[in-house]
């Protein structure tokens, strides 16, 4: 059994992931830490989602600091590569509170979304964890997406429609952006 850190994006990823992990016999805490989602509203309606979820679950949670401006410092001028940032800002994070509070590994809720950059995602998350010096547990809970997201209605979550940062939502609502398939991976 493994002691992990597990980054949630929302509340919907948050339950197969955590669900899953404790099927496996590990103890898991819940970290909220996503500075890259904009509006603040849409980050206060993400956080009560996964407020609500580790209440329902009773997941420990550990909610990080909302440091917008230093997301907004390191994808200025780097839109081509928001993706990775975003993964390296929110996993490096996550891996830094890992390894301050005694946790044997980290890992993230990002990897359940069919929307997200699977490989990406292993390859910035065994980065940082060989740069910080916690383990990285890699899982592909896409499996459960939908299951998550049938669970999550059950519960009256919060289902959010894009990425969560400022491009993602443009990407999401204007029609020429989507027309013209300008969608940005890292």
């Amino acid at each position: 059994m493994a002691k992990i850190l597990i980054h949630a994006c929302c509340g919907p990823c948050l339950i197969y992931s955590y669900e899953k992990l404790v099927k496996e016999g590990h103890e898991v805490t819940c970290f909220y830490y996503n500075p890259n989602i904009h509006p603040f509203k849409e980050y206060k309606e993400r956080l009560k989602s996964v407020q609500k979820c580790c209440e329902e679950l009773s997941i420990p949670l550990v909610v990080g600091d909302y440091e917008l401006e230093e997301y907004f410092r390191r994808v200025a001028f780097h839109e081509g590569e928001r993706c990775s940032i975003c993964y390296n800002l929110r996993l490096g994070k996550t891996a830094e509170t890992a390894k301050k509070n005694g946790f044997d590994a980290f890992t993230t809720t990002l990897t359940i979304s069919p929307y997200q950059a699977l490989e990406l995602i292993k390859k910035v998350g065994d980065k940082v964890a060989q740069e910080v010096g916690v383990s990285f547990l890699f899982k592909d809970f896409r499996e459960g997406f939908k299951e998550s997201h049938e669970k999550a209605k059950e519960m009256a979550l919060y289902m959010q429609k894009y990425c969560g940062c400022l491009f993602s939502e443009r990407e999401r609502y204007d029609k020429k952006k989507r027309k013209k398939g300008l969608r940005i991976k890292g």
